[in-house]
């Protein structure tokens, strides 16, 4: 499993939001590369990054922090927020962003999930943002039309490589993954997970890890020093090396 450490940016900075309203966005860095400095020192190789000003207008609001993270930070970016045409894509997957997060475009023009696909193959993932089960849109303020289950369906027959599932209600409050939803999520679709929302510490992370989940995206528990990155990091690998050295006992290896 792998552990993706947030940046969402707003007005060129840094914030975190409380179930993402905007109205309690609050800054808690000024410098986005030295934070995926920071993230990389602790041992990440991923930065889940987030436009909140493209995900509430469309557009690439906000692209040159995160070209500039992509470049000068050694780490791969996972990038969501306003991406919602072939033109966004196409330009951030050719200047050195890993892979793209369709939410909206891909509830309102799913053919486009079907054609990045074709072209991208697993850097193409979707983002499935629910509240009460239900996907919502439009930088999480309208709801999508159907259900996240039935969405994550539709979406793995359209080819996304990637499913990234927020519970909204825990987004930002510390109170633990939804862990049935991400299970029901698990048991329909073959399609690499990722859970957001609630993640407060390596106790979290094992029990995602438990599920086979493929990832897990932290923000407020680093923000706020209740997880401790360096540590939660040593704790993952150790999960991992467990896991790896039980499948290989079960094949005749050995622990």
């Amino acid at each position: 499993m792998i552990l993706l450490p947030a940046i969402d940016i707003q007005n060129g900075r840094c914030v975190r939001l409380f179930q993402g309203d905007f109205a309690t966005s609050h800054e808690v860095a000024a410098d986005p590369l030295a934070v995926a400095a920071a993230f990389k020192e602790a041992g990440a190789a991923w930065v889940h990054m987030v436009d909140l000003d493209g995900a509430l207008a469309g557009g690439r609001a906000n692209s040159e922090v995160f070209l500039s993270v992509a470049a000068e930070s050694g780490l791969m970016v996972e990038l969501g927020g306003g991406i919602r045409d072939m033109e966004s894509i196409d330009y951030y997957l050719s200047h050195g962003i890993q892979r793209v997060i369709l939410g909206t475009a891909a509830m309102r023009k799913p053919e486009l999930v079907a054609e990045a696909a074709s072209l991208y193959g697993d850097r193409i993932a979707v983002g499935l943002d629910a509240k009460d089960g239900r996907v919502m849109v439009e930088g999480w303020l309208e709801e999508g039309g159907t259900d996240y289950l039935s969405a994550a369906a539709s979406m793995e027959a359209l080819g996304a490589g990637a499913l990234i599932f927020t519970d909204i209600s825990r987004d930002g409050t510390l109170s633990g993954p939804n862990l049935s939803q991400l299970a029901a999520l698990k048991e329909r679709t073959s399609c690499r997970i990722i859970a957001s929302g609630g993640i407060k510490g390596i106790e979290d992370i094992r029990a995602l890890k438990r599920l086979d989940i493929y990832g897990a995206i932290c923000g407020k528990a680093i923000y706020s020093g209740d997880m401790d990155l360096t540590e939660a990091f040593k704790a993952l690998s150790d999960v991992n090396q467990a896991s790896q050295n039980t499948g290989q006992a079960g094949r005749g290896g050995y622990v």
